[in-house]
């Protein structure tokens, strides 16, 4: 399964994509009960396999284009889930994703302030501490990987360095060493997607890949 996170950037800000899989290894252990071996398929965990970031000014038109070319492009079979940060300008641009139709289901998200996530039946409302802390707790464990081979992987690595996740009394995140507000546009495509990852139904098929995919 591929998850695949768009934050849409501002005036100041890139638009970002980021394609997250989780891989699957398939395991034979041996039933004593019935005296025979069986298959079973156990999720590995995350892997970045994509890192993109688009020029500023470009029109919502064309990012919608590019992305819908990523969501078909051939190295991305099977299904796929495409999270999309809607908060400010966001949701008019899922509307025209939907209307491009990208053979995806696509999740809107309005990233808010304090804490915790939920559903209104239409929209993800999920705080932007939890959504990094997620994305920070992976790492700490080790359950997410980074693709060889990516232009952006540099870039990706310094916003995380970046990132501050401090959980305070109104549920701000402050970002950057000194609090200044770096860029975290990848750091935030990615949480999206992994976010999304964290979503995974049972039974969702998987191509594992070894490298960088587009």
């Amino acid at each position: 399964m591929f998850y695949v996170g768009l934050d849409l950037g501002q005036r100041q800000d890139h638009s970002a994509i980021a394609i997250v899989e989780r891989p699957e290894r398939v395991v034979r252990p041996f039933d004593w009960i019935s005296w025979r071996e069986r298959s079973r398929r156990d999720a590995e965990g995350l892997v970045v396999r994509h890192l993109e970031r688009i020029r500023l000014g470009t029109p919502y038109t064309d990012v919608v284009r590019r992305v819908v070319e990523v969501l078909r492009h051939p190295k991305l079979p099977g299904p796929r889930r495409l999270v999309v940060d809607a908060t400010g300008v966001g949701m008019p641009v899922v509307d025209m994703l939907r209307a491009a139709r990208p053979e995806c289901s696509v999740m809107p998200m309005l990233i808010t302030g304090g804490a915790g996530e939920r559903y209104d039946g239409r929209v993800w409302h999920v705080a932007k501490v939890d959504l990094l802390a997620g994305l920070q707790s992976l790492l700490e464990k080790g359950e997410l990987g980074i693709a060889r081979g990516m232009r952006e992987t540099a870039t990706l690595v310094r916003e995380l360095t970046d990132v501050r996740v401090r959980y305070r009394g109104s549920g701000r995140v402050r970002l950057g060493a000194d609090g200044a507000g770096e860029h975290d546009d990848l750091v935030i495509a990615v949480a999206l997607a992994c976010w999304a990852g964290g979503k995974a139904t049972v039974g969702e098929k998987v191509v594992a890949l070894k490298d960088t995919l587009l």
